[in-house]
């Protein structure tokens, strides 16, 4: 895949194939959407579509979540 696309060219057939399968095994590798946005030079939503399109399991957010708090 090359490192980055033309900002909002389209990707289609064999290309959007080779870009999806390529993603999605750096994504199970532990990139994640937002970092793999920023290599390819396309969009955290693109990246997400083209995920979601290849079956992948996306992961959850991390960081701290608003639950309420443990009791003690």
């Amino acid at each position: 895949m090359a490192d980055t696309l033309k900002k909002g060219s389209r990707v289609t057939g064999g290309e959007r194939d080779r870009l999806s399968a390529d993603l999605r095994r750096k994504y199970d590798g532990g990139a994640s959407i937002r970092a793999l946005a920023d290599a390819t030079g396309r969009s955290y939503g693109f990246v997400h579509r083209i995920l979601t399109e290849s079956g992948a399991a996306l992961r959850g957010r991390g960081g701290a979540t608003r639950g309420k708090a443990k009791a003690r």
